[in-house]
């Protein structure tokens, strides 16, 4: 069976082995067996991931992986699917999600796939599902991840093994979060820990990494992490550096100290020698708008042997508990969860302070725990932090919120149709990149993030006309628009809006 192939796109064809035991000759472009592809989409405009321009060619997937690209319209498979006009990227990896427990539900997926993401990094911001084993109401901020009772798992080596056998829509790879551990080993979270409790929770790290996890995480803001120092923070990094791991932080202050804060993410990254990652960077509090350049400028004269990058959400507001030390009557502050007072929720923290009669400090302290949307970001410097060559998209959604924040839902698509197509921020190509092979870089995902022979076949299919987010703040689980089909490893997990039943997803070990 000859290959046919067009003269301006040769056929190229993975050479390897594939898992169903069919190989291919590159010299002669011939099959050697009749068997069929599994899908080839023909008629794609391909953005490979690497940044580089797209071109028009056929794409064939067999056994969880990318067989063929070229030519391959008359090529036996068990489905054609025409895309003309469409685009074919890989699998956009959402480097900042706290869907921990969401991966294990579907509903909970969903936001994730439909907006075109094959792969999750859980465990940010240093709360990560394992180890927790956490029997009572989880404390803040590990009550992000989920409700009493979804934390049963005593080693990291329990949550790999949930994640693989339960199966899962995306795949899921792991960092192992700095509070968690401190609420599993540090006896009193308002001080330093203790260098027994040190070394404890650097034999969880040691174990954690052996298990697959990809670094550690710090969430240094929030008040369950404040009382710890660099120098313990250093030590579990050390840990995960001699693992080949990475620190990813969100900093002890995005506000007025910034600047602090970001040397303290430098010095941890130098101490442990591995590479950071910078936590949904920004410049919080009108004080601070217009400080992006000065940041940025700093991170790339920190002056580290490893490297720094940082992940950014498109939008002008941030999301997490209700914290009384960011209540700023300048800023608008959105309530969508609070348990003394469900009905509440939806309401402006400004509107409920004026129904109750009094300040917006109060209302808040009478409204925890809670959890709160901040508009205190400028959309400038978020637009200079987005666009920077070290940045890759991340969500930073809260799926268990009742009113999340629209980011939750549309991420990635407001990325390609409003700041790419609608505004020309960013080139296509460069976009796709930030969502994919520098992700797949960053957190050494071998064999993804990028459109190659023998790669795995996560794939988004899209339509670059009209991709664009729904979601906002007033429906915030809008589905985003333009998304067609997701492939993860192979299979089509979303089509045409609809979840197909298929949970291809798996945990992704460093070696996988």
């Amino acid at each position: 069976m000859r290959c046919l192939f067009r003269e301006t796109v040769p056929v190229t064809i993975c050479t390897r082995l594939l898992a169903t035991g069919e190989a291919y000759c590159l010299t002669f472009g011939i099959m050697t067996s009749t068997r069929l592809f599994d899908y080839v989409l023909t008629n794609a405009t391909l953005i490979d991931g690497s940044g580089s321009a797209g071109f028009v060619a056929d794409l064939a997937i067999q056994g969880g992986r990318i067989a063929a690209i070229g030519d391959l319209a008359s090529y036996p498979a068990a489905r054609h699917i025409d895309v003309t006009d469409k685009v074919v990227a890989p699998g956009f990896i959402d480097v900042h999600t706290h869907d921990d427990n969401a991966v294990f539900v579907d509903a909970n997926c969903f936001p994730k796939v439909s907006q075109g993401v094959t792969t999750v990094i859980v465990g940010n911001c240093g709360i990560s599902a394992a180890p927790a084993a956490s029997k009572g109401p989880p404390p803040e901020p590990l009550n992000l991840l989920g409700a009493a009772g979804d934390f049963p798992y005593q080693t990291f080596a329990e949550y790999v093994a949930a994640v693989n056998d339960l199966g899962t829509i995306v795949n899921v790879a792991a960092l192992v979060g700095h509070t968690s551990l401190r609420i599993k080993h540090v006896g009193d979270l308002n001080r330093a820990a203790t260098a027994t409790e040190i070394a404890a929770m650097q034999a969880r790290v040691e174990e954690a990494m052996a298990a697959g996890a990809r670094g550690v995480s710090t969430g240094l803001a929030y008040q369950n992490a404040l009382a710890s120092t660099t120098d313990e923070v250093a030590s579990l990094a050390r840990v995960a550096g001699r693992f080949g791991g990475i620190y990813t932080t969100h900093l002890r202050n995005e506000f007025d100290a910034i600047g602090d804060a970001l040397d303290e993410a430098f010095t941890i990254g130098e101490v442990a020698e591995l590479p950071v990652v910078v936590s949904h960077l920004k410049c919080a509090g009108p004080q601070n708008w217009g400080r992006a350049s000065e940041v940025l400028n700093r991170i790339a004269d920190s002056g580290l042997r490893t490297p720094v990058h940082m992940d950014c959400y498109p939008y002008a507001a941030g999301s997490s508990n209700l914290d009384l030390g960011q209540v700023d009557e300048r800023v608008k502050i959105l309530i969508t969860r609070s348990e003394p007072h469900p009905e509440q929720s939806r309401k402006t923290l400004a509107a409920i302070a004026t129904e109750w009669g009094t300040s917006q400090h109060e209302a808040a302290r009478r409204l925890m725990p809670a959890g709160a949307i901040y508009f205190s970001i400028d959309e400038n410097d978020m637009r200079s932090i987005l666009s920077h060559d070290r940045t890759m998209i991340g969500s930073d959604g809260l799926p268990h919120d009742e009113h999340p924040h629209p980011r939750l839902f549309g991420t990635f698509p407001r990325v390609l149709g409003r700041y790419c197509r609608d505004e020309g921020l960013l080139p296509l190509e460069t976009a796709i990149a930030k969502m994919t092979s520098l992700p797949a870089k960053v957190f050494s995902l071998d064999d993804r993030g990028e459109i190659q022979p023998g790669f795995f076949a996560d794939l988004v299919v899209f339509d670059p006309r009209s991709v664009v987010d729904k979601s906002d703040y007033e429906a915030p689980t809008r589905v985003a628009s333009g998304i067609d089909y997701v492939f993860v490893s192979g299979s089509i997990v979303y089509e045409h809006g609809n979840l197909t039943g298929v949970r291809t997803g798996g945990f992704l070990k460093p070696s996988d």
